[in-house]
């Protein structure tokens, strides 16, 4: 039977590289498939992993009916026997509906990859909607670790170095760029809470020891 696969977790834990290795397997196999992303770190159209592995994909934008977009292609006879989404929490909740009737009305996988929640510890619309819609849902194996070398379980968004909880649930920036205006960390849920990323941990153990001047008037 068709499936709508969720596969969840957080930054860095290999979700685009495994979307890839699906798609792969199942060429092998003579079987073709349709790949939809959203802002992705390559570019739009474009389905990318931090190995540096790269494919062509169609953009999923807020307007696009994803169902609708798939029947166009098997009505001109394009081949379609499987989806694949990188970036779901993108998505709308209406577009994992039409993924949901992909599955259900055409009979096709669908495979979702996507985190749940975003820099606030808030589920994103379309992971929340994949939760309640999804046959299946898959966390990823490959563990992210926070910078204290613990398992990771959420994604920090940062602002000139320092972690922020409050803006836009969707602001692209470089995962990778610790200089980078905006950027994103995986974290523990301790050093979350805490708001303390790799960068204020540096500074925190550089900061000299504050000297004991009351100890020194007392002698």
């Amino acid at each position: 039977m068709p499936e709508l696969v969720f596969f969840s977790g957080t930054m860095d834990c290999g979700k685009s590289t495994l979307a890839l290795q699906i798609g792969h397997n199942r060429s092998a196999r003579g079987l073709q498939g349709l790949i939809f992303t959203r802002d992705d770190r390559a570019g739009e159209g474009k389905l990318s992993s931090r190995l540096g592995l790269v494919t062509e994909a169609v953009e999923a934008r807020p307007e696009m009916d994803l169902y609708a977009y798939v029947v166009a292609e098997l009505s001109h006879g394009g081949k379609v026997d499987y989806v694949i989404v990188d970036e779901a929490q993108f998505l709308t909740a209406e577009q994992i509906d039409q993924l949901a009737r992909v599955v259900d009305d055409l009979e096709l996988d669908v495979f979702a990859f996507g985190i749940t929640t975003d820099f606030r510890t808030k589920l994103f619309p379309g992971s929340q909607r994949l939760i309640e819609l999804a046959d299946r849902i898959e966390t990823l194996q490959v563990e992210a670790m926070c910078w204290c070398g613990a398992r990771a379980t959420h994604n920090a968004r940062t602002v000139g170095g320092r972690m922020v909880v409050e803006g836009e649930q969707v602001v692209v920036g470089d995962v990778n760029g610790p200089g980078a205006e905006v950027g994103y960390e995986v974290l523990c849920r301790r050093h979350h809470r805490r708001r303390m990323t790799s960068a204020t941990a540096r500074a925190a153990a550089l900061s000299p020891d504050v000297l004991p001047v009351a100890a020194a008037h007392d002698r």
